[in-house]
């Protein structure tokens, strides 16, 4: 990870909750300077104020990027004490969920960059996903930077317009929460067959991970996969026929997705 850019110049955040600090952690663990560091944040944690960077102090006058990860209902307070820093080198990086690139183009002026990203919660294990869209000032080193940033709690995919964050929103952005719900709901079903309540969320908790840590790693589709553990007639298929049913996993998943997506779009509206 190169940060030397932001090493010479700084970086700003307004805002360092759990997602500011796990972004935080990582690039402090791949050399970022912790002095060139310059936090805005009411309410800065035990480890935040452990970890060297400046707190609620004088800001430099032209960062290299200014991080904004602020919840959407304090945007309209927090983003004017920033506001200097629109129109010139410094990149604007919104982690902030639901609040469109024009909000951030009308705060800071004409010719700013503003790019911005919908990363997920597993970003706190290094885990997650975050998706970036840049506005028609930022170019490709832009968004090269914001990668290099961002790749700290995970991985990092380009979108060709905005638009498409609505449906990023509704897969990964809203994601983990349906893989959380079916863990419950695995767990819940081994407990009617009678297994003991831990050991029932023990084997769905595990069996979630490992599914997904194999499905990622592996040069096989998830149909393949699939399909590799279903033998003829087996327990796996008496399973799955309820899954794929008329009414099963597929069309649920469908609506679900539909549904996090259209409030999405309402949201930005």
């Amino acid at each position: 990870m190169d940060l030397s850019e932001i090493n010479r110049r700084g970086l700003v955040m307004l805002g360092c909750g759990k997602m500011g600090s796990a972004m935080l952690e990582g690039w402090l663990k791949n050399g970022l300077d912790a002095g060139m560091v310059h936090v805005i944040d009411p309410n800065p944690s035990d480890w935040l104020q452990g970890t060297g960077v400046q707190i609620n102090g004088d800001l430099p006058e032209n960062p290299g990027v200014l991080m904004i990860a602020v919840k959407p209902q304090m945007m309209e307070e927090a983003l004017p004490r920033v506001a200097s820093f629109g129109g010139g080198d410094t990149l604007i990086l919104s982690v902030a969920a639901g609040t469109p690139i024009r909000v951030y183009e009308q705060a800071f002026g004409p010719g700013t960059k503003v790019i911005r990203s919908m990363p997920n919660t597993p970003a706190a294990v290094g885990k997650g996903i975050t998706a970036i869209v840049g506005n028609s000032q930022t170019g490709p080193e832009d968004l090269d930077l914001a990668e290099t940033l961002l790749s700290a709690i995970g991985q990092v995919v380009r979108l060709n317009t905005e638009n498409q964050i609505d449906a990023v929103t509704g897969v990964s952005g809203s994601g983990p929460a349906y893989i959380f719900y079916m863990i419950d709901t695995l767990a819940a079903a081994g407990r009617a067959e009678g297994l003991p309540a831990d050991l029932a969320m023990k084997l769905a908790k595990a069996t979630v991970a490992g599914a997904g840590v194999l499905a990622e790693n592996s040069d096989e589709t998830p149909e393949q996969l699939r399909l590799n553990v279903t033998s003829p007639n087996g327990t796996t298929q008496a399973g799955l026929e309820v899954l794929m049913g008329e009414n099963g996993l597929a069309p649920l998943i469908r609506r679900t997705v539909a549904a996090a997506s259209a409030r999405s779009r309402e949201l930005r509206k």
